[in-house]
């Protein structure tokens, strides 16, 4: 969910139902279920040996059970935010005596913090810190027919609220506390169901400190190195990682998407990308999102929903690459056919999931794209948290492993069971890629340019902060070397001027002397006399006061 969510235009026209949840900015997680689909509950039962069944709500939500003061309450799953909030009432919880208030997309969520007993996938805290909402009118929706009763944070320590209101360590979040009690295996792992895929054995599952049976190869990946913000910045920190370069994203003609990322940090040709299992829709820089699906014939930019609207029966492909290992996205996963939307003709289409960022930019520029629920139902992802456990003593850098679950060739038959009733028709000529140039391309309004020109700005600013020290530091040292400078020069006249008054003659009969005063009559020797100096530097003071640098006797 990452901090904050935004609500964007489309939400409220594609679905009956929304769920919006969030905490600061730049983020919002967007929920939508279908007015047609009706919501399923997800069992309400716990898990003993550290491995938790997820729940999945239309591809939207995904929410697991905790223990929390002795009763099980369902939680959403959240990668990109750090706390642990509920609703209700908690038996034995004890108030902290702080309280913290959330602006919410569908509305305020305001509390007091308490602790309790935790216990989370086989692991326990004897007194967990969590926000209690006790009044959730101010939502648009129940959260409750949703199938959760709260949220769980999964990101970085530093990012929780409830961390920096509490003294201490007393507030880290759940995941922190669990893993300041252990010396190893700091990692929980976490895979995502697709429902409407008739092909797919994939379930829902969580775990902390222990893998799935039948995926222990994840091991095998390749560590990602988790691509840290600024020391005074890492309230942004998330678990953000960098594809490979030049060709991290392969579009829809097996050609890569080029994009310039505004990430200070990232390597050129790399894009900088968050894990976030609280985004519904992957938030893409708009290039990227027209080179997924401005090729498409028929398809169309959906200024009301601010979405590329796509036949449903456009097979598309797109394929991510991290480590050198390459992430194909299952086409149910690329356009969706769960949210109703239809052409500006009336006739039914599909949404494009990959969307344009518009004002879910990263604050200071530390990522480039939100790679949501869509995204994540195709990886099995381990979250290693290293040395991002505030009081914990593992030294390690973190780190992310990603295990592909996408078959390519699987998926092109789920795909055409259910969008095309069976019928293989992907490679007709309707459904051809039109040429490059015929690319089409997304407008950018006025807001979001100015937005995107902050966000740049501000992604720069270690740079101009040394810049602006840099350019002071010559200022100074400019005006120190002219303040230098003109002492010398003063320093040298009045030195000139005192030679000239100790060394120099008067000059007599409007003759300026040298040394010596000039001869009156050439023609004789006994007329040659010295000129006396003047008497004083007090005579030449009076003759020439203001013109000169000299105030004291010589």
């Amino acid at each position: 969910m990452m901090h904050s969510f935004i609500t964007l235009s489309f939400v409220s026209s594609l679905c009956s139902t929304i769920s919006v949840l969030a905490l600061r900015i730049p983020f919002d997680v967007h929920v939508q279920t279908p007015a047609n689909n009706p919501t399923t509950h997800f069992p309400r039962q716990s898990s003993s040996n550290g491995i938790l069944p997820v729940g999945n709500t239309q591809n939207a939500f995904y929410y697991t059970n905790i223990m929390l003061g002795g009763q099980n309450i369902s939680v959403m799953l959240d990668t990109g935010s750090s706390d642990l909030w509920v609703t209700g009432s908690i038996p034995g919880a004890t108030d902290t005596g702080s309280s913290l208030k959330l602006s919410y997309a569908v509305g305020t969520a305001a509390g007091d913090i308490y602790t309790a007993p935790f216990e989370f996938a086989g692991q326990s805290v004897s007194d967990q810190a969590f926000l209690l909402v006790a009044n959730v009118s101010s939502f648009s929706t129940n959260i409750h027919s949703e199938g959760y009763d709260g949220l769980i944070g999964l990101g970085p320590n530093s990012g929780s609220s409830i961390y920096k209101k509490l003294d201490g360590n007393s507030g880290n979040n759940p995941i922190n506390r669990i893993f300041e009690q252990t010396s190893s295996n700091d990692y929980i792992t976490m895979m995502l169901s697709r429902k409407g895929d008739p092909g797919s054995n994939i379930t829902g599952q969580f775990t902390i400190g222990e893998l799935v049976p039948g995926f222990e190869n994840i091991t095998s990946m390749p560590h990602l190195s988790i691509e840290k913000v600024y020391r005074v910045t890492n309230v942004d920190q998330h678990w953000q990682i960098v594809t490979d370069k030049n060709n991290g994203i392969i579009g829809p003609d097996g050609q890569p998407i080029k994009y310039s990322s505004i990430a200070p940090k990232a390597p050129d040709g790399t894009i900088v990308g968050v894990l976030d299992s609280g985004f519904t829709l992957p938030q893409v820089p708009r290039t990227v999102s027209d080179a997924i699906y401005g090729r498409v014939q028929g398809a169309e930019w959906s200024v009301a929903n601010e979405a590329w609207l796509v036949p449903c029966g456009q097979l598309i492909n797109v394929t991510f690459n991290f480590g050198g290992v390459s992430y194909p996205i299952h086409p149910l996963d690329v356009s969706s056919s769960d949210f109703g939307v239809t052409f500006s003709n009336g006739n039914p289409a599909c949404l494009g999931t990959f969307q344009p960022v518009t004002s879910a930019f990263s604050l200071l520029g530390e990522y480039d794209m939100i790679l949501g629920m869509a995204f994540l139902r195709n990886t099995y992802t381990l979250i290693n948290y290293g040395n991002f456990i505030t009081g914990g003593s593992n030294s390690n850098n973190p780190y992310v492993q990603l295990l592909p679950l996408t078959n390519v060739e699987s998926a092109v038959n789920d795909f055409i069971q259910v969008r095309l009733n069976g019928q293989n028709t992907i490679n007709s000529s309707q459904y051809a890629l039109l040429p490059a140039s015929q690319e089409q391309h997304s407008p950018e309004s006025a807001a979001e340019k100015k937005q995107a020109y902050e966000e740049l700005v501000l992604s720069r600013w270690p740079y101009i902060v040394v810049g602006g020290l840099v350019l002071m530091i010559l200022l100074i040292s400019y005006c120190v070397w002219r303040c230098c400078c003109r002492r010398k020069r003063m320093a040298k006249k009045a030195a000139n001027k005192a030679a000239q008054q100790n060394g120099g003659a008067a000059s007599v009969d409007g003759f300026k002397s040298g040394p010596y005063a000039q001869l009156h009559d050439s023609q004789s020797t006994a007329s040659l006399v010295m000129q006396p100096m003047r008497g004083s530097t007090v005579d030449f003071e009076e003759d020439y006061s203001g013109k000169d640098a000299f105030t004291r006797s010589r």
